[in-house]
């Protein structure tokens, strides 16, 4: 999607599930922020949020617009993620995407469940100026396979036999990967468009082409970018 030799990216070593990286598409600077599945499957922890809303925010004080690539199961959740006071970092994801004046746009990868993937949304996917996925993005309010173990416990309770229990498990979650495909969302209009992988760098093209350049400024536009 970048120009060559022109990706940047900021603090590898911290926050691995998250890539920040500043980019250059036809000579327009972008920041980018993208899941990296590769640690925790993509999953936001708390190192993760902090690393992604302080990039936000350092965007944001220099008008650079920016991408984000969405592969996120959700955030991390359970007694261990509890420990880092989760929910005091996950929130800045909100907060800070609220907050923003730049342009912002979102492409869904492959994973997008739950608040997770709101947050790499700006908070609502409604607030990027597109929200766009590829044919094998995959969107619902949380892990498919979670979602239906707990709205169907007493249909597969009821089922004895542990190997029609299964059975009828996999037939639910089926359905429901197809329900929440990236083009059946679509549809109902949760999302703009599923795109050609091969198409998403001309997306982003037309996309910064509608968006004029700021004006130059003579003060700061934020007060402060957070310290580590």
């Amino acid at each position: 999607m970048a120009d060559t030799d022109s990706v940047l990216e900021l603090r590898a070593g911290f926050g691995l599930g998250r890539i920040t990286a500043l980019i250059r598409v036809e000579g327009r600077p972008l920041g980018v922020v993208a899941n990296n599945p590769e640690y925790l499957g993509g999953a936001i922890d708390s190192d993760g949020a902090d690393k992604a809303a302080r990039f936000l925010q350092l965007c944001d004080a220099h008008d650079i617009p920016i991408l984000t690539l969405c592969d996120t199961p959700g955030f991390m959740v359970g007694p261990e993620a509890e420990q880092t006071a989760q929910v005091r970092h996950f929130s800045r994801l909100f907060v800070t995407g609220a907050s923003l004046t730049v342009p912002f746009f979102t492409m869904v990868l492959r994973k997008g469940y739950g608040l997770g993937s709101q947050a790499m949304a700006g908070g609502s996917f409604r607030s990027p100026l597109f929200i766009v996925a590829w044919p094998s993005g995959e969107l619902g309010a949380m892990g498919l396979e979670g979602a239906v173990r707990l709205g169907f416990r007493r249909e597969l309770d009821a089922v004895e036999d542990k190997e029609e229990r299964e059975a009828l498990f996999q037939s639910m979650v089926e359905r429901a990967y197809q329900q929440g495909k990236a083009l059946n969302v679509a549809t109902a209009f949760e999302i703009d468009d599923v795109i050609d992988p091969v198409d998403s760098r001309h997306r982003i093209v037309e996309a910064l082409r509608t968006v004029p350049t700021p004006a130059p400024r003579s003060g700061k536009k934020r007060s402060c970018i957070d310290t580590w």
